[in-house]
């Protein structure tokens, strides 16, 4: 498939995991990339990845907590390659504490990038995406839709991310742009692999958030954004499209 042929897509989070895989997929059918990051090396992997396979792609450091750099990762994209159709806001953070030994400085960070990261990114591409009758796919989690224990920040972040999505996809709608959100768990990424029960946690409360067909690779995620982002989900908007394997049902 080449349902992004002559289209420009702007992927947060690209150095790695669900990031990575989405930057791979949407040039693999003919998307122009520019990928953020603030994993220099990683991104820079993920840039020889995409041009070795034929794609057309340029990294940028891109701290999605500044306003600066959201602003600047943006223009980036509009004057290298003459437009923005789609953004992906993929990157992320996560961690999992007790919620009543969870600091402050913590709780804050992770709203930091993960609810006003997204936010950041979206007001500074709507203008071009309303240009252009672009879209966006915007991270949120099976957790913004059921209980998670110890992951409080993270929970609450991808509710926002939910609850924004359906704001813009509203706001844009009759402007021709379509918002989305993609609600993963359960995959195979450096943020899962960092998981670590906090000291003193039951066990048991893992049942709630195992899902019933295993762990699933982040090309399963990537192949969900790409649709989302395609026309093949024209009529799609205001969504938010759950892919954790039945963790939720």
């Amino acid at each position: 498939m080449r349902r992004f042929e002559g289209k420009v897509a702007l992927v947060t989070g690209a150095a790695s995991g669900i990031g990575r895989a989405t930057a791979e997929r949407l040039a693999s059918e003919g998307a122009r990339l520019v990928c953020g990051d603030v994993q220099d090396a990683e991104l820079d992997a993920t840039i020889r990845a995409l041009e070795q396979s034929g794609g057309e792609a340029v990294g940028v450091r891109c701290d999605v907590t500044s306003p600066d750099d959201a602003e600047a990762t943006v223009r980036l994209a509009v004057e290298h390659f003459g437009r923005l159709d789609v953004l992906c806001n993929v990157a992320g953070i996560l961690r999992f504490d007790h919620s009543h030994e969870l600091g402050l400085e913590d709780w804050e960070r992770v709203l930091a990038v993960n609810l006003t990261g997204t936010f950041l990114m979206c007001r500074v591409a709507l203008p071009e995406l309303v240009r252009s009758q672009g879209n966006i796919v915007n991270m949120a989690s099976a957790a913004a839709i059921k209980g998670h224990p110890w992951s409080a920040a993270y929970a609450a972040s991808k509710g926002g991310v939910v609850s924004l999505t359906l704001t813009l996809a509203i706001e844009y709608g009759k402007q021709g742009v379509r918002v989305n959100a993609l609600s993963p768990a359960s995959i195979d990424t450096p943020i899962q692999e960092a998981f670590r029960l906090p000291e003193g946690a039951n066990p048991k409360l893992l049942q709630r958030i195992l899902p019933l067909s295993g762990f699933a690779k982040p090309e399963t995620c990537a192949a969900a954004i790409a649709f989302l982002a395609s026309d093949d989900a024209s009529h799609v908007n205001g969504e938010n499209l759950v892919v954790d394997g039945g963790m939720s049902v």
